[in-house]
């Protein structure tokens, strides 16, 4: 697949384990589950059937299999939880729907997030995803809120850290967007001349969207475990970098 290191997954994409599940490091590009054989799912299966001390550490077991607790989508990268025993996918599971887990993504975004904007958007959305002209969607109205904090400014971007608050289907990217202020690359809801500056001028054909923690209570065990993301992505990193070498827009 393009852009995937062939030797994925490996042992350092492991972020985390215990009995029954596993944290690993989700390329973006990579579909969870919805690309048999070619999924997030089914390449930490078949390297689980290939390493042994991995797969006896989680319990692994051929016939439950891998099954992805949450979802990301297939343009984000960051940290996947998984589960390979029914009580823990039923245990996370759990704690997701109470709101009890904590996630955590970075984000660069078009414009300049400004020290007076509200540091909590709240915009309600629908179930369904919505489009880039109406990314609130369309029919019932749900309450979600996304909290954040700028991190970084450059002439072009603004890198901000994003708290859920709620769980609606892209609700990051869909807040984003009704802020005036849509993720970088973001195929769905970002304008198409933006997407063409980021490829043309900028190199950058990904999305600017990683999901860095999760913070949730494992198995059997009574203290939050914070999960982090190996790192922010090079290419997201290069794209700040060089950002600054650009002209300022009039």
């Amino acid at each position: 697949m393009k852009g995937i290191n062939l030797i994925f997954p490996g042992k350092n994409d492991i972020l985390a384990l215990g009995k029954g599940w596993l944290a690993v490091e989700k390329p973006a590009g990579i579909s969870v589950h919805n690309e048999p054989g070619m999924d997030i799912c089914s390449f930490f299966r078949q390297f689980l059937q290939k390493n042994p001390v991995p797969a006896e550490e989680i319990a692994y077991s051929p016939d439950f299999g891998i099954h992805p607790v949450h979802r990301l989508d297939k343009e984000t990268g960051g940290v996947l939880l998984l589960a390979a025993e029914k009580e823990s996918l039923r245990n996370f599971s759990r704690q997701f729907t109470q709101r009890t887990v904590s996630k955590k993504y970075l984000a660069i975004v078009h414009g300049e997030i400004k020290a007076e904007e509200t540091q909590v958007w709240n915009f309600p959305l629908s179930a369904g995803t919505g489009g880039r002209k109406n990314p609130a969607g369309k029919g019932r109205k749900y309450p979600a809120q996304t909290q954040f904090r700028l991190l970084r400014k450059t002439p072009h971007y603004s890198l901000i850290e994003c708290s859920l608050l709620t769980g609606r289907r892209h609700q990051i990217r869909r807040h984003a967007k009704l802020a005036g202020h849509p993720v970088i690359g973001d195929r769905r809801y970002a304008s198409p001349r933006s997407l063409r500056f980021l490829e043309t001028i900028c190199s950058f054909r990904g999305m600017g969207l990683h999901a860095m923690s999760l913070t949730l209570i494992p198995p059997g065990e009574k203290a939050p475990l914070e999960i982090c993301s190996a790192g922010f992505p090079r290419e997201m990193e290069l794209l700040l970098e060089n950002d600054k070498l650009l002209p300022r827009k009039k």
